[in-house]
């Protein structure tokens, strides 16, 4: 019998063996010459630490709150698109996952599984993710179906006018599986020569004149705390506090949209200080290991969410699987909190880490 993975490469690694090579390229891949898709990973190994010793570490307390809910660690699922790609179960394996972790997931709009099957599925704290359509009443119908499903926060995700080049998906002439959240609502089904599926269906479906004004509409439809998703800059920080958002997620869409930004552990202080304690920021892109976890915490993320993960999980060993994937940053993160003297999450604090802008500095 293979060993069980002792890292999250290694479920990467078992995902590639048990996915048909579509699936995985559209679950693994980024857009264009995929730059920024591997600079989200390398980025972090250019973040040193800068630990302290003789520190009281017997007792390591990793809990945290995110917009007031409790979670067990600073780890929480990202909404990626189409579980049921990775495995016949879909998002209510990955629910009951995130439930058995005590975090919270955020489901993806793209969802294979319905709003309400997941919401049935087991008793957790969720998010919704949302893309606005041309059709808004489709959009404003899902939020409102979230929210009678008792999820607790509306993820506007805010970097998707149109959907980056993924080559990989053009190559396969990636298919879109059923959509479920829109049967009845919408015709997700679409006939393309030109060939991702996925692409014409987003071209078709996405408002790409959605802009400042219309988070006004988007509160004017739900009760919900609303969080900004893909915020890459300090201007666009400062707006989004301006217009009352509940929390700002940094992130670059897992690289899939525009290549050559950069890694968001690269944009997140300057999202963070821009921001200056106002609203929460929380981190997406490129998350590995607990060692990456620590350094986004310590650069002024209040938590993490991780996406490609959670699907390696999935694809190679179900429900299990996602459990075991977030397990083993949480006991990667404790360690690292362990040997760099942080006995708490707040605990972790900018002095804990050393940035290549930092050395710089230094030598002047």
């Amino acid at each position: 019998m293979a060993a069980e993975p002792v890292n999250v490469n290694e479920f990467q690694e078992l995902a590639r063996q048990s996915l048909p090579k579509m699936y995985y390229d559209f679950f693994s891949g980024g857009a264009e010459d995929q730059h920024t898709l591997r600079e989200n990973v390398e980025a972090f190994s250019r973040i040193t630490f800068h630990p302290r010793i003789l520190v009281d570490v017997s007792k390591i307390d990793m809990s945290t709150t995110v917009l007031g809910f409790n979670i067990s660690s600073p780890i929480m699922i990202a909404p990626t698109a189409m579980h049921k790609l990775a495995h016949p179960e879909g998002e209510i394996a990955t629910a009951r996952a995130a439930a058995a972790c005590n975090t919270i997931m955020v489901l993806s709009f793209m969802s294979t599984c319905t709003v309400e099957e997941v919401a049935s599925s087991c008793n957790a704290v969720r998010f919704l993710q949302l893309y606005v359509f041309k059709r808004r009443d489709v959009s404003a119908q899902l939020v409102q179906r979230a929210e009678r499903n008792g999820f607790k926060a509306i993820v506007l995700t805010a970097d998707t006018p149109r959907l980056g080049r993924r080559e990989a998906d053009i190559k396969n002439r990636m298919v879109s599986p059923r959509l479920k959240n829109f049967e009845g609502l919408i015709s997700t089904e679409v006939v393309t020569d030109k060939g991702s599926n996925i692409e014409a269906l987003a071209s078709g479906m996405f408002d790409a004149s959605l802009s400042w004004k219309d988070i006004e509409w988007l509160r004017s439809i739900t009760n919900l705390p609303i969080l900004i998703k893909g915020v890459l800059t300090c201007e666009d920080a400062i707006k989004a506090v301006e217009v009352g958002v509940s929390g700002i997620i940094v992130s670059n869409h897992g690289a899939r949209q525009l290549d050559y930004v950069p890694a968001t552990i690269s944009a997140l202080e300057e999202v963070v200080l821009a921001v200056g304690g106002k609203v929460p920021v929380l981190f997406d892109g490129g998350i590995r290991r607990g060692t990456d976890i620590f350094k986004a915490l310590a650069l002024g993320a209040q938590a993490v969410f991780i996406g490609r993960p959670v699907i390696y999980g999935l694809a190679a060993k179900g429900k299990h699987g996602v459990r075991r994937v977030i397990e083993m940053l949480k006991d990667e993160l404790e360690i690292t909190m362990a040997l760099s003297g942080c006995s708490s999450v707040k605990d972790i604090s900018r002095r804990h880490v050393r940035t290549e802008r930092d050395r710089l500095q230094s030598m002047l």
